[in-house]
C-alpha cells in the first residue's frame, strides 16, 4: 500500500471541504481531526471518512458553515444544537464552551445535540486534557439504520456508542485516555478490514442470519448484519445508557424506529468536565495519577505479553511511528478519488510516485481529470486502483 505523507492528505481534506463551501476555519478544523485520527492509529475515523461527509453533504445533510446554538443555560450545564453542521466544529466549540464553565464552577456538563458526526472522541478528550481537565463523554449515532444487536439480539438495535474518559497529565496531553466504541469492533474497522480484504476478530459481527461470523462483509450484504457489542450484556447495556444520557436526556433522538433512517449521520454526547484544581490538591493529584501509572505498567508481564499499557498509550506509539506517513488502502483511495470528483467548486486529486507527491487542483470536469490520471499513471507507474 502506498504512504503518504499527514500533511498531502491534510491539504487533500482542507479542499475538499472548501470545495463543498466549507470556510477555511471549519475545513482547517475537520482535517486536523481527521488526520489527527489517522496519526494516533484509528483509520476508521480518519481520512477515510471523508466520502461519507462528501455524500451527506451533497445530499442535503450535513450542513457547512454551522455553529452550535444554545438552547439551555443553567450556568454549569449547557446543552447545545448542533445544526447537522460539522461535528468537528461542534465538537471543538461545545468543548471550549464547557471548559470555560468548568473553570467557573469547578465542573461543567454540555449537552451537544443533532450534530453531523462529530469523529474520533478522544479528540475531545484531548482537547479538555490540553486544558487541564477531566472529562467523561456518553456518544450515540443516528439518522441511519442501526449497526450493533442488544445481546441476545440477532437484528442490529444501535449503533456503536461510543464511550470515553481521560485524565489530564502535567504536560496538556491526558495521563490516560480510554476511547471505545461499545461494539467489539467499530463499523469504521469492519469498513477497513473489508476494504483490505481481510478478517474481523471471531465473533465480531452476526451474518443476516444471527450467526457470529469474522467476516466483515457481512455488514456490507444485502440484507446486511451486524456489530456484536463488547463483553456480552455489559457492552450492550453501556451502549444503551449511551443513548439514553448521550441522547434522550438531552432532548436528542435515540435509535428507535418513530425518528427517520434517511441517511444522515449525527451524533449526540453527553460530556461532564471537571477541574482537578477544584476537586484538591492538583500536585497530589497528578504525583497520584503518574505512582498509579507506573504501578500498571510495571505489572509482570502474562505470558504471552509483550507490555502492559495505560489507556492512550497505544495512540501515543501509533503517531511516533506516523508521524512521516502512513498507508492508505487501495480502495479507501479509490473512494476518496470519486469523493474530489464530485466537489462542487473545485477538483481535488491526489496520487503519489515513488519519488513525489503530485497534487492537482482542477477546475475542467470529470473527463480532464480522468485525463491526466491516465496520464500520470502511465508515466510514473503510481497507484492504480
Amino acid at each position: 500500500m502506498p504512504t503518504f505523507h499527514p500533511d498531502t492528505l491534510h491539504t487533500y481534506v482542507v479542499e475538499t471541504c472548501q470545495a463543498l463551501g466549507s470556510e477555511e476555519r471549519e475545513a482547517t478544523l475537520v482535517a486536523d481531526q481527521l488526520i489527527g485520527a489517522n496519526l494516533a492509529g484509528h483509520d476508521s475515523h480518519g481520512v477515510g471518512m471523508v466520502p461519507a461527509y462528501v455524500m451527506i453533504a451533497t445530499a442535503g445533510k450535513l450542513h457547512v458553515n454551522q455553529h452550535p446554538d444554545i438552547v439551555v443555560d443553567a450556568g454549569s450545564l449547557v446543552v447545545l444544537d448542533g445544526k447537522a453542521g460539522f461535528g468537528q466544529v461542534n465538537g471543538y466549540e461545545t468543548m471550549e464552551l464547557g471548559i470555560e464553565r468548568a473553570r467557573a464552577h469547578g465542573a461543567a456538563i454540555t449537552g451537544l445535540r443533532n450534530s453531523s458526526h462529530i469523529g474520533r472522541i478522544g479528540h475531545w478528550a484531548e482537547q479538555c486534557a490540553a486544558a487541564s481537565m477531566a472529562s467523561i463523554h456518553f456518544v450515540n449515532v443516528i439518522g441511519h439504520p442501526p449497526l450493533v444487536a442488544a445481546y441476545g439480539g440477532a437484528d442490529a438495535a444501535f449503533s456503536t456508542n461510543p464511550f470515553c474518559a481521560a485524565v489530564p497529565g502535567p504536560d496538556g496531553k491526558p495521563a490516560a485516555l480510554l476511547d471505545m466504541a461499545t461494539s467489539i469492533i467499530a463499523q469504521g474497522k469492519a469498513r477497513v478490514a473489508h476494504n483490505k480484504g481481510v478478517k474481523v476478530p471471531d465473533g465480531a459481527v452476526l451474518d443476516a442470519e444471527g450467526r457470529l461470523s469474522d467476516d466483515p462483509g457481512v455488514m456490507f450484504a444485502d440484507p446486511r448484519g451486524a456489530l456484536v457489542a463488547f463483553g456480552d450484556h455489559k457492552g450492550s447495556g453501556l451502549a444503551i445508557m449511551c443513548e439514553l444520557l448521550g441522547a434522550a436526556l438531552l432532548g436528542g433522538e435515540t435509535a428507535q424506529p418513530e425518528h427517520p433512517r434517511d441517511g444522515r449521520v449525527i451524533n449526540n454526547m453527553l460530556s461532564i468536565i471537571i477541574d482537578p484544581g477544584a476537586t484538591g490538591d492538583v500536585e497530589r493529584f497528578a504525583d497520584e495519577v503518574a505512582k498509579y501509572s507506573a504501578h500498571i505498567t510495571g505489572s509482570r508481564l502474562r505470558e504471552g505479553a509483550e507490555s502492559v499499557l495505560m489507556p492512550g498509550m497505544p495512540e501515543d506509539m501509533a503517531r511516533a511511528a506516523r508521524a512521516e506517513g502512513f498507508e492508505v488502502d487501495a480502495t479507501t483511495l479509490k473512494e476518496l478519488r470519486g469523493s474530489a470528483l464530485r466537489g462542487t467548486r473545485e477538483i481535488f486529486f491526489v496520487l503519489e510516485d515513488p519519488h513525489a507527491e503530485l497534487i492537482f487542483f482542477l477546475d475542467e470536469g470529470e473527463a480532464v481529470v480522468a485525463a491526466i490520471v491516465q496520464e500520470v499513471e502511465q508515466r510514473f507507474e503510481v497507484l492504480r486502483v
